[in-house]
């Protein structure tokens, strides 16, 4: 009896804090995208033709995210029956997110205006008992405009 008492507390609880984390986290992330929002990043590899007087630079993010008790119950109990594992969606989601984020820092510290060929690494690592995901990795990776300031200027009396 002990046992189930002590489970069903560790489940309530990691379903209460998990819930609370991932809502600070998601409002992190929200607040972060407006103020980034000025810089694009692309998928394509093909520059505009404008962007001829330019200087690249290699920007990346990455992040490690792990998943919480709560959730792991769940998706452990989804996988019996199987269908859609949400837990697990939200958490690649955030992570994705997350990763985007830091690499469109990292171009706004070096000055960029825009990061294009942008792409994304997704690995799971700390797998515990029977290959369930402990945690998710997340790399996005791209290169990083840095247009000179007569392109700049250029463009702004065109517009």
């Amino acid at each position: 009896m002990y046992e189930l008492i002590l489970f069903l507390t560790l489940l309530a609880l990691g379903f209460g804090v998990g819930q609370y984390l991932e809502t600070l986290h998601y409002k992190s992330i929200i607040n972060r995208e407006s103020s980034l929002r000025h810089i694009p990043a692309i998928a394509t590899k093909h520059l505009p033709r404008d962007f001829t007087s330019c200087s690249t630079k290699m920007v990346y993010g990455n992040v490690v995210i792990s998943i919480d008790f709560f959730k792991k119950f769940v998706s452990g109990m989804r996988s019996i029956v199987g269908g859609r594992i949400s837990s697990y969606e939200t958490l690649i989601d955030r992570a994705r997110r997350e990763a985007i984020l830091r690499m469109k820092k990292q171009a706004a510290c070096q000055g960029a205006n825009y990061v294009f060929n942008v792409k994304m690494e997704t690995s799971s690592i700390s797998k515990g008992r029977r290959d369930s995901i402990g945690s998710v990795e997340v790399l996005a990776y791209g290169t990083a405009i840095i247009k000179s300031k007569s392109t700049n200027k250029h463009n702004n009396l065109i517009n």
